[in-house]
């Protein structure tokens, strides 16, 4: 188990900066997700500390070694890629060997080594097949064990799970966690799927245009963005704009709403971010259960999808929002009827950037 470290890394391609002095922790035994949309840097930042990219500037430490200038093969990692990458001509026990042939170790080591991966992955039995015989979560799960029977100081994962069906993803998520606690293998997992991130990590960091915007517990990332960009990448979320009044914002048409962290200073513009789960539609007149925001709008639609609803609604200074509900009476808000949105203080984050 090792920290990988991350010191001021850069990289340009061209005239386009890729990754601007990126400095970050790994911490040992964890598990983190790079997220961000395409372009944002996250699998440089990968290929970087797996060596096969390197930094124009900065330093890439594993374990307390610089390994800036190490060669791949010498870096102790274990990656599987999104396109799995199996020998076709090779069995199962062939493929998950190889790194071990590279290192020396053969015979009846090696293929007790390969047993206990193929078990850890859960396809005993299947040494002997070919690629091609197996399916894509099967692949997978053999492109993964032959990444950790080298037992690895850190393990890469560079999207592995994004070709795969939905069902089959959810299968291997439960699976990624499972390998990773079991192994304590320092992990870094990219992707650009939100819930696989919340779902499998220990910590997030978000990536916008080369640089982490915001890092640390999913559900801390989640309930707390700190930018835009980061709350609305990480799920739906509502924002409110006004200005700042006795440490309350005042929207356009006078609506007064309480935040859980301090805004900047009276007379300042601001915004605030309240995440569509967290409010509730009540009748125009009803009573809010002791909620301190109250907001009201008008329901455009509304879309049921059996469990759960979702209502599109106009605020009464003309923002539009989005309320999730869990369809837990059977009674549905009707659309073009008014209503009054309620929420608490705490739920209510302001914004680093107000534009």
């Amino acid at each position: 188990m090792t920290n990988v470290d991350i010191t001021s890394v850069a990289k340009t391609y061209g005239q386009t900066p890729v990754l601007a002095d990126i400095t970050t922790h790994f911490a040992e035994g964890s598990f983190t997700s790079l997220l961000g949309p395409s372009g944002s840097g996250k699998t440089t930042l990968l290929r970087i500390v797996a060596g096969f990219i390197t930094p124009d500037s900065g330093k890439v430490a594993i374990g307390g070694a610089d390994v800036t200038d190490t060669p791949v093969y010498a870096r102790n990692i274990g990656m599987v890629f999104q396109s799995y990458a199996l020998f076709p001509h090779m069995t199962v026990a062939q493929n998950v060997a190889f790194g071990l042939a590279r290192r020396g170790i053969r015979g009846a080591e090696a293929r007790k080594l390969v047993d206990r991966a193929l078990e850890m992955v859960r396809l005993p039995g299947f040494g002997e097949r070919r690629p091609k015989q197996l399916s894509g979560g099967q692949q997978q799960r053999v492109a993964l064990a032959r990444a950790v029977v080298i037992q690895p100081s850190v393990l890469l994962l560079d999207e592995p799970l994004s070709a795969l069906d939905r069902r089959l993803r959810q299968e291997m998520q439960v699976e990624l966690k499972r390998i990773q606690r079991e192994t304590g293998l320092t992990t870094i997992f990219v992707t650009h799927d939100q819930e696989e991130a919340l779902a499998l990590s220990d910590k997030v960091a978000i990536l916008d245009r080369g640089r982490i915007v915001q890092m640390g517990p999913p559900a801390e990332v989640y309930e707390q963005p700190k930018t835009r960009f980061a709350a609305e990448f990480l799920g739906d979320t509502n924002f409110l704009k006004g200005t700042v009044i006795d440490g309350a914002l005042r929207l356009s048409d006078g609506t007064l709403i309480r935040t859980g962290a301090p805004l900047p200073a009276t007379g300042a513009a601001a915004m605030v971010a309240v995440r569509p789960e967290k409010m509730r539609i009540v009748a125009a007149d009803g009573a809010g259960d002791g909620a301190e925001n109250r907001l009201s709008a008008r329901i455009d639609h509304v879309i049921y999808a059996g469990p759960a609803l979702t209502y599109a609604l106009t605020a009464s200074d003309g923002t539009a929002l989005k309320i999730f509900a869990q369809n837990s009476t059977g009674a549905i808000h009707a659309e073009g009827s008014d209503v009054s949105l309620v929420w608490q203080p705490a739920h209510t984050i302001p914004m680093e950037d107000a534009a």
